[in-house]
């Protein structure tokens, strides 16, 4: 059981702001109201409307409300992906991991940071070079346009559903926990501060948003990692003696090895972490920001740095907390267990080197994190549903652009309400397996169809189809039948699938079926879809035409 709640733990990494839901629920304490965090809040708020008022004035056309008319450079577009990737959970949920298991709580940072090599060296460029809107831009570059963008729009759009669901339940906790508000106020605060950032600013307001954030939140972990370190006299071996010496696992804090309870979760969740990161649509979005390759490349290199030096902060942070907090009577209940659970040692650290008003600067960034992230998931569904299926299904690729940014608006919308009545009704419920279905999902349904139609000559719309699909089915069934769900939720004995994460198995899935399918497809237009691969390989190397449309 120790072992399922600490995997289920690990997955708080993923989702922005689960951390005070899934796996560790339970009733949340309401706190007096923190009015330094209210306040630090509220600025931030205004000066991200500003930024939104002055975004919504340069939208003038789709390219701009989508991709912010490629005006973005590299490493402003490196800090806004890392801002997008930075959740409150990765600040808090990793924290807690270290906090409680010493060494184990770095194998998840690990684990998301090995996802942005293969995308720096196998996505980004040519993602860039073919792509104009969507990632789906790129999978229908050769096959069939309106059945690819239908599952690729599908894919994204569910991807999306459980990420806005993790993000709107963990913003209620949240919120009930630090700033003393109602859950449902805090619900609706999000959904239409979200709405707002999308429906006027678009693209241009979202990047600014997420870059904001970024420099908080980076700021913020520094000085408590600086302070943590200070206590310690900056010196490593003595952090870690002394956390071992006043922790309750000793020396068994510093050895890896047991939150993941056998050899094929551990691969499982291993390859749902690299590769679902490289399908998740709101990321690969990011890259059309750019003005080229190259500084889609260098996008993907301050990235990959600034959320690096972060993970690095966060371990940090989590064995100062052993030390701060854990040994610290004032952030203990009277059973002796950490005020607010495990989840909240990074707040009470915050609190501990910095007092009340580093600790609503803290508590005002986790809460800000989450508007950053679902701004980001708003934009990609709503230009999965105007641009994939209206603009280039549903109009044939010939929709005005007044109209595609219409129906933009309407889904914005649209999504703004679903994500706060889906929050409203999950509040209750253990949603950490929508976390990991959201990153399988994305890893055996978007990854295989986007990396073999930019990388295999053999793929055909048949094999793309039938592998995506069997792909995301197989996700879907395998977690419904794991542990997480099948025990936890629906309540029974025994799971009939035993491993808790299915990414090991959907994705094989979704590759052979692809691969059995296209290679039994000898039909005319899976000929000529063969043929355009090499005019696909030139421009995805060297980028003519990349500023064109889209077309075979």
């Amino acid at each position: 059981m120790m072992s399922r709640l600490l995997a289920g733990a690990a997955l708080l990494f993923v989702a922005p702001s689960l951390w005070a839901a899934g796996a560790l629920e339970g009733e949340v304490v309401k706190q007096a109201t923190n009015y330094t965090a209210i306040v630090m809040f509220l600025v931030f708020i205004a000066a991200t409307m500003g930024i939104t008022k002055w975004a919504a004035k340069r939208n003038t056309s789709t390219s701009d409300y989508y991709t912010a008319g490629g005006s973005i450079t590299g490493f402003q577009n490196g800090m806004a992906i890392a801002g997008d990737y930075m959740s409150a959970a990765s600040f808090l949920g990793i924290s807690a991991l270290v906090f409680a298991s010493g060494y184990d709580g770095l194998i998840y940072s690990i684990g998301f940071l090995v996802g942005w090599p293969i995308i720096l060296f196998m996505i980004a460029e040519r993602l860039r070079n073919l792509g104009k809107f969507t990632f789906s831009d790129v999978a229908s570059y050769r096959l069939g346009q309106t059945q690819i963008r239908i599952l690729s729009a599908f894919g994204s759009l569910t991807v999306v559903a459980f990420y806005l669901i993790a993000q709107m339940v963990g913003a209620g906790k949240l919120i009930q926990l630090l700033f003393g508000l109602d859950y449902l106020v805090a619900v609706v605060l999000v959904g239409v501060l979200m709405v707002m950032y999308v429906l006027f600013g678009g693209m241009l307001a979202t990047t600014w948003v997420q870059i904001i954030k970024a420099i908080l939140l980076l700021s913020g972990a520094t000085f408590m990692a600086i302070m943590v370190m200070k206590h310690v006299g900056f010196d490593f071996g003595r952090l870690f003696s002394e956390a071992i010496s006043v922790h309750a696992k000793g020396e068994s804090i510093m050895s890896p090895g047991g939150l993941v309870s056998d050899p094929i979760s551990a691969i499982s969740l291993g390859l749902a972490l690299m590769f679902g990161t490289a399908g998740l649509p709101h990321i690969l979005m990011r890259f059309f920001t750019v003005a080229d390759a190259k500084e889609a490349r260098k996008s993907v290199f301050y990235a990959t740095g600034f959320i690096g030096y972060f993970y690095i902060l966060t371990f940090i942070i989590g064995f100062g907390a052993i030390l701060l907090v854990g040994t610290n009577p004032e952030f203990k209940d009277a059973s002796g267990a950490i005020v607010g659970g495990n989840n909240m040692v990074a707040v009470h650290l915050a609190s501990a080197v910095g007092g009340n008003l580093f600790l609503g600067f803290i508590s005002a960034v986790a809460f800000a994190t989450i508007l950053a992230v679902v701004a980001g998931l708003t934009l990609a569904g709503a230009s999965a549903v105007s641009h994939d299926l209206y603009a280039c299904v549903i109009k044939k690729g010939k929709a005005r652009e007044q109209d595609e940014l219409k129906v933009t608006k309407i889904t914005t919308l649209a999504l703004g309400v679903v994500a706060i009545l889906l929050g409203i009704a999950f509040e209750k419920q253990n949603i950490a397996f929508m976390v990991g279905l959201a990153f399988s999902i994305a890893a055996s349904c978007n990854f295989p169809v986007l990396f073999l139609s930019m990388y295999w000559k053999g793929l055909t719309t048949r094999g793309a189809l039938f592998g995506g699909i069997l792909g995301l089915g197989t996700a879907v069934v395998l977690t419904i039948l794991s542990p997480t769900v099948w025990v936890s939720i629906l309540g029974n004995a025994q799971a009939i699938f035993p491993y808790e994460y299915p990414a090991l198995f959907s994705m094989i899935v979704a590759f052979a079926t692809t691969w059995f399918f296209s290679v039994t497809d000898k039909s005319q237009a899976a000929s000529e879809e063969r043929a355009r691969f090499l005019p696909q390989f030139i421009r995805s190397q060297t980028g003519l035409g990349a500023s064109g449309a889209v077309a075979h």
